[in-house]
């Protein structure tokens, strides 16, 4: 309400005297739920980062896929030449069916001297002999097998699949390139972006608000643009760093962000939001309604 005019006015800009009242602007005060922030820079990083390394030796024949391209887990890689590998694996399956066929003939000729035991034609140590040589082809067998499973396991190794989804980056091997077993250089790398992590540091002092807040149920964690206002993405914290960094004073944090629009990418600095908590149904008024003063912040309230 306009109070009435001071004697002798009031002093304009110019020096100039009026008698009328100092206009101002209102805004409600509202009654709203109000979150509670806390405030970080942090970096994006993948979820998960894979390097594309060959487990066998060999020449790289093909690589059926484009780099940025997004890829599931299963799809294919490259191709390595595998006629060495397939030979290898044949060679086992052979050598089993010889010694099948070892075992199958020695076991007839225990069957034959355990009847010629029985009329005392051959001594029972001739049938105990044959009984460990058929007990040598059964285990010699078995060694059979674990050589076809690793002939059959080194032979799957020729052919290089994405181990989870994530985006082909660029790929450092071309097709012809001979590649070594578990080099130092990968074919390429794979990093997944849906979801995507977010690594930020708050004060040492925040511990006290944020470990009670976390026991009650995931917090959620907001992703800013420059400006500290626009939301570019939103998900939960997913972990507290188990020590503070004695040189900073501060504790790294981790976030668990959905990147459904792909807005964020690794290796991005950003400014980060911690909802610590929500005041239900407080009063809330406008920033520019507080002011500044020698004792602190106030503002004025507009009676009837």
């Amino acid at each position: 309400k306009p109070a009435a005019p001071r004697a002798g006015g009031r002093r304009g800009r110019r020096g100039s005297f009026d008698g009328g009242p100092i206009p101002v602007l209102t805004a409600d005060a509202k009654t709203a739920d109000v979150p509670v922030y806390l405030y970080g820079v942090g970096t994006v990083k993948a979820y998960n980062t894979v390097t594309i390394t060959p487990q066998v030796s060999g020449q790289i024949v093909e690589m059926p896929f484009r780099e940025g391209q997004d890829l599931k887990k299963g799809d294919v890689i490259a191709r390595i030449d595998d006629s060495t590998y397939k030979a290898t694996l044949d060679q086992a399956i052979a050598k089993k069916a010889q010694d099948q066929a070892l075992l199958d003939n020695a076991k007839r000729d225990l069957q034959r001297y355990m009847g010629l035991v029985a009329s005392n034609s051959v001594t029972r140590q001739t049938a105990d002999t044959q009984r460990s040589t058929v007990a040598q082809y059964e285990a010699q067998l078995k060694s059979d097998d674990a050589a076809i499973a690793s002939a059959q396991a080194t032979l799957a190794y020729t052919t290089i699949t994405a181990p989870i989804d994530g985006r082909a980056g660029i790929r450092s091997v071309d097709v012809g390139n001979v590649v070594q077993a578990s080099g130092s250089t990968g074919i390429v790398t794979l990093t997944q972006l849906k979801p995507i992590a977010v690594l930020f540091s708050v004060p040492q002092q925040a511990l006290a608000e944020i470990a009670p807040a976390s026991g009650k149920e995931p917090l959620q964690v907001e992703a800013l643009r420059g400006d500290g206002k626009t939301v570019i993405d939103a998900g939960t914290l997913e972990v507290v760093d188990n020590e503070v960094d004695a040189s900073t004073g501060t504790i790294q944090l981790k976030a668990e962000l959905p990147n459904k629009d792909e807005a964020l990418m690794p290796g991005q600095f950003l400014n980060v939001a911690l909802v610590l908590d929500t005041l239900k149904q407080a009063v809330s008024v406008p920033n520019n309604a507080v002011q500044q003063g020698a004792e602190g912040n106030y503002l004025y309230v507009l009676k009837d």
